[in-house]
């Protein structure tokens, strides 16, 4: 089969619509990882998201595109995402939308996912809670890893919309948060974004949101969770850069 190529003239004149961003600046159209420990606070952040995406609203202060969005919440119960609604918010919208089973990558996931994606035209944000719910039963090996996101990577791509995926972090402390996301390196290399949510101490209800992407620039965000559950920004380094300054030298010093 003969490679379809393109030469660099013509690259550099062809009008190339960047990534439509379903957060505004934050989390855009493909495949991203939201890691943290268990029972940090991952679920509560996501249905939150899901709510605010399918009204429309700000997500701390950043626009988002409105459309129908599905969480596929697989280690809940319908009653457990119902209580956790009621404390979240007094409207959900019909846009959003629920599932507590569904396949596995590779034995009907993509099809069930495209399937939802038109039969509710505007889908813009799939939700998979947790990762390792729907991954095969096979070795924890880089190739497997690999092909397992390469598949939902494709699906976000060709569907036009963000599928976040909620996985876990290792115990084991590491220099750079995102070297303790679970897994090979296959899994935060494939996807277009990684998001890590650490809590400061545990049960302390304040957390560190690190944020790194082909798409979006590295940004760290302090979070506090409210009475309702709720995560509040309490500072952002994309507006407060000098919150980066320790972070940088890290960096640096890293690359060097």
């Amino acid at each position: 089969m003969k490679l379809n190529t393109i030469d660099g003239v013509a690259l550099m004149s062809q009008p190339l619509r960047p990534p439509d961003f379903v957060v505004d600046s934050l989390l855009s159209q493909g495949l991203h990882i939201l890691a943290g420990s268990p029972k940090v606070g991952k679920s509560w952040l996501v249905l939150w998201l899901a709510v605010m995406v399918a009204k429309g609203e700000p997500v701390w202060d950043m626009a988002t595109r409105q459309g129908h969005t599905l969480y596929l919440c697989l280690e809940d119960s319908a009653l457990r995402i119902q209580n956790r609604l009621f404390e979240i918010t007094e409207d959900a919208p019909e846009s959003v939308h629920f599932c507590t089973e569904c396949a596995p990558i590779g034995q009907g996931l993509e099809e069930q996912i495209e399937t939802f994606s038109m039969e509710h035209p505007g889908t813009v944000l799939v939700i998979i809670d947790t990762l390792q719910m729907v991954r095969p039963i096979h070795d924890a090996t880089y190739a497997n890893d690999y092909r397992d996101m390469s598949v939902l990577k494709r699906l976000a791509d060709r569907l036009g919309l963000a599928i976040l995926l909620i996985h876990h972090l290792r115990k084991e402390k590491a220099e750079d948060v995102f070297h303790r996301i679970s897994g090979t390196t296959a899994i935060s290399g494939a996807v277009d974004s990684n998001f890590t949510l650490v809590e400061k101490r545990r049960g302390s209800g304040r957390a560190k949101l690190t944020c790194i992407g082909r798409d979006i620039e590295y940004r760290e965000m302090e979070l506090e969770r409210n009475a309702d559950n709720v995560w509040e920004l309490l500072s952002d380094s994309r507006t407060q850069p000098e919150l980066l300054e320790g972070r940088i030298t890290v960096l640096l010093s890293e690359f060097l």
